[in-house]
């Protein structure tokens, strides 16, 4: 069976974030569940420009953009599906995370996203919930299992090792990864066979 294209979005570009390190944790259980070739992603690789176009139209024609966002579009247009590592900042997510979502619209259609949210005593719940809502908007599917790791400081080291109960941890990233791929192969068939189409 051929692999499926997973990209792993890491959401942050705060100084000293952690969403680095998650994001190479979980690409670890990712690769040792074997069912995706992975793509890492970091907004902080290409920069946006602040202003977005004005149309949609201009938003969605990507050919024009200068090389490194043109790239970033073909691999998003690539993935059969999304892991996105998010924190909590302010009872939701980052603003570069929204600014990378709104950057590209038809790329996320009719594929499933998975969330990991990591924050203070509420694991990022917030930011997790917010997201749905936004890729909802964007005829994606959000997958109903995520993975949530409150007091993050506590539980990875420097250098991304999950260091606190990795085990139940594990389990979670396996179920997630599971389910992922339940649907990214029921929608890769189904964009094959009836390309999707939004409505206008």
């Amino acid at each position: 069976m051929t692999k499926m294209k997973l990209g792993v979005i890491s959401g942050s570009l705060r100084e000293g974030r952690y969403g680095p390190g998650i994001a190479r944790w979980f690409t670890g259980q990712a690769s040792a569940h074997a069912l995706f070739d992975l793509d890492v992603i970091d907004p902080a690789d290409t920069p946006l420009p602040a202003a977005l176009p004005l149309s949609q139209e201009t938003l969605m024609d990507v050919t024009g953009r200068p090389e490194e966002m043109r790239r970033l579009a073909e691999r998003l247009e690539r993935a059969d599906a999304f892991v996105v590592v998010t924190p909590e900042y302010n009872h939701s997510f980052p603003a570069a995370l929204k600014h990378l979502i709104d950057w590209h619209l038809t790329q996320w259609q009719a594929k499933p996203v998975a969330l990991i949210s990591y924050g203070g005593q509420g694991g990022g719940i917030r930011a997790a919930e917010h997201l749905r809502q936004v890729f909802n908007e964007l005829h994606a599917v959000t997958i109903r299992n995520w993975l949530s790791f409150d007091q993050h400081w506590t539980r990875f080291d420097a250098d991304g090792r999950l260091i606190r109960d990795p085990e139940g941890a594990e389990a979670a990233a396996k179920v997630l990864l599971d389910q992922l791929g339940w649907w990214s192969e029921a929608l890769r068939q189904a964009r094959l066979a009836v390309p999707y189409q939004a409505a206008a």
